[in-house]
């Protein structure tokens, strides 16, 4: 054996021989420590040797609490969504859970368990760390007293420090957009309404189930233009995040519609929800008090939603600000005192497009009502109600759309009578679907609906024959007046 190679093995043994010494030194230190040095001081003592080691590590680790503060931590809930479906050679445990009303079921990481996360070539290794607290703590939130939880939750995330920048910049964002993305997907649509008047706080005023309605831009019984241009309407919204901020403008659009009871208004709601996977809050605007409240309500929502106002006109009374002006003071002030305690116009506009719209992104309005005239124009402009939907009396198009979805038949030698019928007749969706329904057999149910067209034709030539009549009698009286009248001139001039 050479002297080198003696040389290198007697280095070896020195080098072995003094991280025994270290390590033992410091086993037989942190023992000491236990049994003699006072508990206040033993997090300094260790806090100074997890120090010492550390220096000659090449691994970096963040931290990622669940909570900043009594704020839930975006990067926390994303990572929880992202590992559920990362399982490494060394993972033991996963927590599986499927809430009753939830359609999927999740995996999510078991406490104290770790995974190894591959991402451009860097390993992460990810470790779900989950300390005991002796007792729970407590904090406010919005002037009332909630429990938190019994035990404080975080993830640590451990890879080379040199790879901080890419950590930072690509892994964390790549975690946070593929988690909304997985988050969306087997997202269970909720439909969200006010509880009752006994509430402590704006986010415990809304409560939810899910939302089971069937409704598709597919199975809709409206006009085939009209509904692409809503479909392309509302692709365009959704991608243009960038758009609205560059040009300084709240990431929300209005939609109004408008038209007949029985025209599909509820439907295409529903349909817009279940295409942009979008939840709904169906907002009473007679249960609130006054402006404070809708403001605490509408802070409540969250992003990618609908907030639905239906029958605007008839929800509540949304007094013309000019009618108002006119008021006179000295005879209506206890009145006016009455009213700012409610919820008033400028209030509601207010949000829909004052200071208040920024407090949320990616927000769908939707008014509904089936008298549009009845509105004051301020709820009407641009920025409010963005695009104006009619929804019409049913057409040909649209019933053979019913045919197909309650009947399974895309022909029939009836479908010409019915469809002479529907155009010179006004007839909802909702009363060709309920002849549709009368039965399976679609002789039975399109022979009964070309009953029920008939019906309705005769009773609209009837109304109309009712009217014409009215109005000329009303003709031939006011000719009779005005002769009347005439003659007393005649005669007053002769005397």
């Amino acid at each position: 054996m050479s002297s080198t190679t003696e040389s290198r093995i007697a280095t070896t043994k020195t080098i072995i021989s003094t991280i025994g010494t270290i390590a033992a030194t410091a086993m037989v230190a942190r023992s000491i420590a236990r049994d003699y040095v006072p508990p206040e001081i033993q997090g300094y003592f260790y806090l100074g040797l997890h120090n010492f080691f550390r220096r000659f590590s090449n691994q970096l680790t963040m931290v990622i609490n669940e909570y900043d503060g009594i704020e839930s931590n975006e990067i926390y809930d994303a990572a929880v969504i992202y590992l559920g479906s990362k399982v490494s050679p060394n993972t033991r445990r996963l927590k599986v859970t499927k809430p009753e009303q939830e359609n999927s079921i999740s995996l999510t990481m078991e406490r104290n368990e770790e995974v190894i996360d591959t991402f451009c070539g860097v390993q992460f290794k990810w470790t779900w760390v989950c300390e005991q607290l002796e007792q729970s703590n407590t904090y406010y939130n919005r002037n009332q007293m909630r429990s938190f939880r019994s035990e404080v939750r975080s993830f640590e995330l451990s890879f080379h420090k040199k790879h901080k920048e890419k950590a930072l910049n690509s892994y964390l964002p790549f975690i946070l957009k593929e988690a909304k993305d997985k988050k969306q997907e087997v997202k269970t649509l909720k439909i969200f309404t006010l509880q009752s008047e006994d509430r402590f706080s704006s986010s415990e005023t809304w409560q939810s189930v899910s939302l089971d309605h069937p409704a598709t831009f597919e199975t809709l019984a409206m006009d085939v233009e009209l509904k692409e241009t809503v479909m392309k309407d509302l692709e365009r919204f959704v991608t243009r995040r960038e758009k609205y901020r560059k040009v300084g403008k709240a990431w929300k659009r209005g939609y109004l519609l408008y038209g007949p009871p029985g025209t599909g208004k509820s439907s295409l709601i529903a349909a817009m929800a279940n295409y942009l996977k979008f939840d709904i809050y169906d907002l009473e605007l007679t249960d609130l008090k006054r402006n404070s409240e809708l403001r605490k309500l509408l802070i409540a929502t969250a992003n990618r939603s609908i907030l639905v106002v239906e029958d605007i006109d008839c929800n509540m009374k949304l007094q013309d600000r000019a009618t108002a002006a006119k008021a006179v003071p000295s005879e209506e002030q206890e009145h006016y005192r009455e009213e700012a305690n409610r919820v008033t116009l400028s209030g509601f506009l207010n949000f829909i497009d004052g200071l208040w719209s920024s407090c949320g992104d990616e927000r769908i309005i939707i008014f509904t009502t089936n008298h549009k005239e009845k509105l004051d124009p301020a709820l009407l402009r641009p920025g409010r109600m963005d695009m104006h939907i009619h929804m019409s009396y049913c057409t040909p198009c649209g019933f053979k759309l019913l045919a197909g979805n309650y009947l399974g038949v895309e022909d029939h030698k009836l479908f010409g009578e019915i469809e002479e019928l529907i155009q010179t007749t006004e007839v909802t969706p909702a009363e060709v679907a309920e002849q549709l329904l009368k039965s399976d057999d679609s002789d039975v149910s399109l022979a009964s609906l070309i009953s029920f067209l008939q019906i309705k034709r005769k009773e609209k030539e009837e109304a109309e024959a009712e009217k014409a009549t009215e109005k000329m009698s009303e003709s031939v009286k006011k000719a009779g007046e005005d002769g009347q009248e005439g003659n007393q001139h005649q005669a007053n001039g002769k005397i």
